[in-house]
């Protein structure tokens, strides 16, 4: 969902393709009418009442840096341990889980209760989904965490079979005629009731504006899913496939992405550590050539946080005008998908560590990643490091906003349900308790201001999901679909 790709001239460097950032404008336009349609259902009495709030939140979040930034500033350290060969031999790809038994009542209540952002968003016209709640506009990541829900929902005996049945088929048959860029590949965005190409937040006018390889190869990891667990969906999965030029997202064994720019198209390599392998592997699955994006050792250094060394990418923004995001959603998901064979085992095991022992150090619960917020900016990216920089809470355009970095409820249930520790089980629990919401789960919690973060969105409640899914399988989603990769072409 969130990855950037090298630009062209420095100067070019706010071409670069951000699936996540995508969706963070699309965000940014639905939480603004969310916000207002929240403001006008207040009573005059709870106004007054918030306006005394609202001016003790705002004191809080002048606060510089979040509460624990001098501990996470010192616990960083350079250059840090690297993965040994040892390590990485030692996890059997693809990753098996320990068997377990059913989904607990808490688990069960948690999947129900993410469906209904579904319910809610589904559009009966199109099939596709909003990405965020209330805002009818649409990203081809979001329409996969939506596909991942229809799949969990249906698996976990949420809807009845006809109901899924209706929903996949109309879903697959609006992706196959779709209207495309360039009539090459899906736009970035699209207005969800009208199938409308369009630029961010502008639902009503047509707008091309390029396309996002790790959006697609999101897709594509879906797409063999279906047509592999479902064989009587595999003709249509195949349809959307074919009526797409994807020879256009690779180059030289890497991934490409695409902007427009004053009416020009930039063509560009997309990808960093971790989003870029996880996506390449979708692609692969279909048989195109990604070996340089699925090479997660060429690009890597390593950093100590917390006495723990986690992976990140050298191509940074000063260097190369583009951010090194390093966060939890590529390596979760490989987990639950693949089963770790776009990404080593052994770095996902290194990340989560990392915010384990910042937890026994702050007893701050932490579990991050990129996410939507339900205020200004309305999307940042929480990493573990980027740009040099450790546990920083970043914009796309590096603005710092450490004061609203939370606990992702995505990275929570993610984590929970891979590695099954004392840990994640604490953070399964937190989001239990206090993440539900009347139409799904929340985003996620607060750290300093100590409230939950109240956006809904699609990626956040599909992955619950799906991540509950995975448990109740006990393996990975791609094993359990029976998927094999094309040949390559």
């Amino acid at each position: 969902m969130t990855s950037n790709f090298e630009p062209p001239p420095k100067s070019l460097s706010l071409l670069t393709v951000v699936a996540g950032l995508v969706t963070a404008i699309v965000v940014i336009a639905g939480l603004n009418a969310l916000s207002n349609r929240l403001e006008q259902k207040e009573s005059n009495a709870s106004k007054v009442n918030d306006s005394t709030s609202q001016v003790e939140k705002s004191e809080k979040e002048k606060e510089p840096e979040a509460r624990y930034a001098k501990l996470d500033t010192q616990s960083m350290e350079l250059p840090g341990s690297r993965v040994t060969d040892d390590e990485l031999k030692a996890t059997k790809t693809p990753f098996i889980p320990a068997k377990v038994k059913k989904l607990t009542v808490a688990e069960i209540e948690i999947a129900r209760q993410a469906w209904k952002y579904f319910e809610r968003n589904w559009n009966e016209k199109t099939g596709l989904v909003n990405s965020v709640d209330g805002f009818a506009s649409v990203t081809l990541w979001d329409q996969s965490a939506a596909i991942a829900a229809l799949v969990s929902a249906k698996e976990l005996e949420i809807i009845p079979e006809k109901e899924f049945k209706s929903k996949m088929s109309q879903m697959l048959t609006t992706l196959a005629k779709l209207p495309l860029y360039n009539q090459e590949l899906p736009n970035k965005v699209y207005n969800s009731q009208t199938l409308l190409p369009v630029n961010y937040g502008q639902l009503d006018k047509k707008s091309e504006i390029g396309w996002s390889a790790i959006d697609l190869g999101r897709m594509a990891i879906w797409l063999k899913i279906i047509g592999h667990r479902y064989p009587q969906y595999k003709k249509q999965t195949e349809a959307v496939w074919k009526s797409w030029q994807v020879k256009r997202l690779v180059k030289n064994g890497e991934m490409y992405g695409t902007s427009v720019v004053d009416g020009k198209e930039q063509y560009n390599q997309e990808g960093r550590l971790g989003y870029e392998n996880y996506a390449a592997f979708g692609l692969k699955l279909w048989g195109l050539d990604v070996k340089k994006a699925l090479d997660y050792q060429n690009k890597a250094a390593f950093v100590s946080l917390y006495g723990k060394g986690i992976p990140y990418d050298i191509r940074d923004a000063k260097k190369y005008g583009a951010n090194n995001y390093v966060l939890s959603e590529p390596y979760f998901l490989d987990g639950i998908e693949t089963g770790f064979q776009a990404l080593p085992k052994a770095y996902a095991d290194r990340i989560l560590a990392a915010q384990e022992a910042r937890y026994k150090a702050t007893n701050q619960l932490t579990a991050i990643t990129e996410d939507n917020l339900d205020r200004e900016p309305y999307f940042v990216y929480n990493t573990l490091f980027v740009n040099g920089k450790p546990w920083a809470t970043i914009t796309d355009k590096n603005k710092n906003y450490n004061h609203l970095r939370f606990l992702s409820t995505k990275a929570a249930i993610g984590w929970y349900v891979v590695y099954r520790t004392e840990y994640t089980q604490k953070l399964f629990d937190f989001v239990h308790s206090n993440l539900k919401a009347k139409d799904g789960i929340y985003n996620g919690y607060y750290e300093t201001l100590q409230e939950p973060n109240k956006a809904l969105t699609a990626n956040n409640n599909g992955i619950v999901m799906q991540a509950l899914l995975y448990k109740k399988v006990g393996q990975p989603l791609i094993n359990w679909a029976k998927v094999k990769p094309s040949p390559a072409k």
